[in-house]
Parts: C-alpha cells; sequence; structure tokens
C-alpha cells in the first residue's frame, strides 16, 4: 500500500470522511467542489503545484481551512529563518497511525 492509501485508510478507520487527489489541481477542485472540508493533508513536495501552493490556493478559495503538511524530507524543506512558519503544522513521514490521529485532532482543534 502506498502512503496516501495508508493515510487514508488510517483517518477513514478513525471516523474521518476522507477525499482524496492524485495531484495538487485535482485536489483544488475537491476544495472547489465540497464546501465542508475542513481541513487539507498534503504532502510538501510534489510534482506540479508543490504543498505550500496547494495550500495557498486552497485557502484563498476557503479562508480559514486549516492545514497539515506531510514529508519524507528534512524539516529544511518548508523551514524559513531556522524555523517553522506560524501558520504551518508538519508531520513527518514515515508516520504511525497513533500519530497521525494525534497531529490531525491537534489541527482541527485548533
Amino acid at each position: 500500500m502506498d502512503v496516501r492509501g495508508y493515510v487514508v485508510e488510517t483517518l477513514a478507520t478513525l471516523g474521518y470522511d476522507v477525499l482524496q487527489a492524485a495531484n495538487g489541481q485535482d485536489a483544488l477542485k475537491l476544495v472547489d467542489e465540497y464546501k465542508t472540508i475542513g481541513l487539507l493533508l498534503t504532502d510538501v513536495v510534489m510534482p506540479g503545484l508543490n504543498g505550500r501552493k496547494l495550500a495557498e490556493s486552497a485557502k484563498e478559495r476557503r479562508p480559514g481551512l486549516k492545514v497539515l503538511y506531510m514529508t519524507g524530507y528534512s524539516r529544511n524543506a518548508i523551514v524559513h529563518q531556522g524555523r517553522l512558519d506560524a501558520d504551518v503544522e508538519l508531520i513527518q513521514k514515515p508516520v504511525a497511525s497513533e500519530q497521525l490521529a494525534a497531529m490531525v485532532r491537534k489541527v482541527l482543534d485548533t
């Protein structure tokens, strides 16, 4: 099972309604189509539209949308001046289901 499949299965098992997209452009289509999306979980590095650009575009369409970044790379991928931006939540791959559950809950509750 690939990472996206694992994450989708884990979140669905936890009771979340999960939409999945193969790329950033498809994700934006879902943001436009579904008005009840509460959280965007995106990889930092993706071909085409990267995670940062996806999140920015999604938040323009849906102000207040919460975002959780996931990466297999070092935190330096979205670190600026030695720290993450104030509004950035990041989870490292590989991720255990308990860690994913806790981070999703944390982001949704803030």
